[in-house]
């Protein structure tokens, strides 16, 4: 359990980690159908893993990031790793739900390459999680055939999760890769009756993309040189389409990504400064440490620090 401050208030937060759900060794995932109303509301939570959330009936707020956003039947999107939200409902009413948890490890990205969809999976990771302050406004919902499709998806991931049948560990991630690649081709299509020009849409998808790609593996060594061969696209042409539509560079970039995981990982656990620094991609702890005081205010240690007095303070508290 953590604690995060959001205007003055201190929030209890429930981490929930992988060992709770994923019990089959042989498979990191774990998929279930469910209810919520106001008697059995999730607490506020983050996880270690990747949720993705299809809304099969009714309608709630859904509070992520200290911001609430109505869902309703047909919508789907993914929460990422440390990410914290929970759900709301009104009185009388509910909303039922398909869990869908797993880890990057599921489909191995050998295989992904070697059946040329990459670079689909990299699209819908980071789609329509770009920008925290609007990414709800832009999830998918569903209507029609495709939103039959992948209910039939997920429901026959279900019943293959359920039962255990011979080669139900291929067909699930086989499905799940099926799933992903529909979802992106969902948003495809609708990201293409947007009123942008086709080429603001394009590097709009390019910087998604990448975002998404260091946000998977923040803790790589990358290079400018590494993303342009990846993505196909020259260094200037990097660097412009990215300060452009982030006003950030991507070294700007990986940095936030990697300080905002270190912050995650000192109030979550008890690993020494050089220790965090190396997890999240920094060979030099030296360094780490004054990026991270330029960029948070205060040395690792303090940080950690502060946020170990708000936990004591908020169990006083209760």
């Amino acid at each position: 359990m953590k604690t995060e401050a959001k205007k003055g208030i201190v929030h209890m937060v429930n981490l929930l980690r992988q060992s709770q759900f994923m019990k089959d060794k042989q498979i990191p995932f774990y998929i279930n159908r469910c209810f919520h109303h106001q008697d059995n509301t999730p607490l506020v939570h983050s996880h270690d893993f990747i949720e993705l959330v299809y809304v099969v009936s009714g309608q709630a707020d859904h509070v992520f990031e200290g911001e609430s956003y109505q869902i309703q039947t047909g919508d789907v999107f993914i929460i990422n790793p440390g990410e914290v939200h929970t759900y709301r409902t009104k009185p009388g009413e509910n909303i039922e739900i398909i869990n869908c948890l797993f880890t990057p490890e599921l489909i191995h990205e050998s295989l992904l390459k070697e059946l040329g969809v990459s670079q689909s999976m990299d699209y819908y990771y980071v789609h329509p999680f770009l920008n925290p302050r609007e990414r709800f406004h832009h999830r998918l919902n569903l209507m029609g055939q495709a939103s039959n499709h992948v209910l039939i998806l997920l429901e026959t991931m279900i019943s293959e999760w359920e039962h255990h049948r011979p080669g139900y560990l291929t067909l699930i991630k086989l499905q799940m890769l099926q799933l992903l690649i529909l979802l992106s081709r969902c948003y495809a299509d609708s990201a293409s009756k947007e009123k942008k020009s086709s080429r603001s849409a394009n590097h709009t998808i390019l910087v998604r993309r990448i975002t998404g790609f260091l946000e998977r593996h923040f803790d790589k060594k990358m290079t400018i040189p590494d993303l342009c061969e990846l993505f196909n696209v020259s260094s200037r042409q990097l660097n412009r389409v990215f300060k452009q539509e982030t006003n950030q560079t991507v070294t700007e970039r990986i940095h936030d990504i990697r300080i905002e995981r270190a912050k995650q990982y000192l109030i979550e656990g008890d690993d020494k400064v050089i220790h965090v620094a190396q997890r999240v991609g920094y060979e030099d702890p030296a360094f780490f440490t004054q990026l991270f005081r330029r960029r948070v205010g205060c040395s690792p240690g303090q940080y950690r620090d502060l946020h170990g007095e708000l936990l004591e303070n908020a169990q006083e508290i209760q």
